[in-house]
């Protein structure tokens, strides 16, 4: 897919957009976030534009899913994190319509609490099993 003028994650992965690089690889590079939830908050994204995690191709999928579990690791032992926060967003809460899996590290008692959304449970039993259907069709 050719890289839209306007996408500044493009911009990053070719090198002409400025960027702290904390990994560059054939198909995937990983930076800093500018707006970290902490510091050490890395966007790790294909080289090429892919806006959300369904288009891209399934050749890709290991090497971005590789490349996140990677710096995973890297931010619990290069920043002494204990764990890490790994997360996707597809088009809602997508500020660069480019696909990028956000790996922040995480301690103990750093004040990020559950999740950043409402939650909304199922009527009953039946209701969430007419989900699951609706989803594994989806998937057939």
């Amino acid at each position: 897919m050719a890289m839209p003028v306007e996408c500044l994650f493009c911009g990053i992965a070719a090198g002409d957009v400025p960027a702290t690089i904390v990994l560059d690889e054939e198909q995937v590079v990983a930076f800093l976030d500018v707006r970290p939830v902490f510091k050490g908050h890395v966007l790790v994204v294909p080289r090429a534009h892919h806006v959300t995690f369904p288009d891209l191709p399934v050749p890709l999928v290991e090497p971005l899913l590789v490349a996140a579990q990677r710096v995973a690791g890297a931010v619990v032992e290069g920043l002494g994190a204990q764990g890490s926060f790994v997360a996707m967003n597809n088009v809602v809460s997508q500020s660069v319509p480019h696909l990028h899996v956000h790996v922040v590290p995480r301690t103990k008692g750093d004040g990020l609490r559950g999740f950043f959304w409402p939650r909304h449970k199922y009527d009953d039993d039946a209701e969430r099993e007419a989900f699951g259907v609706r989803i594994r069709h989806a998937l057939a």
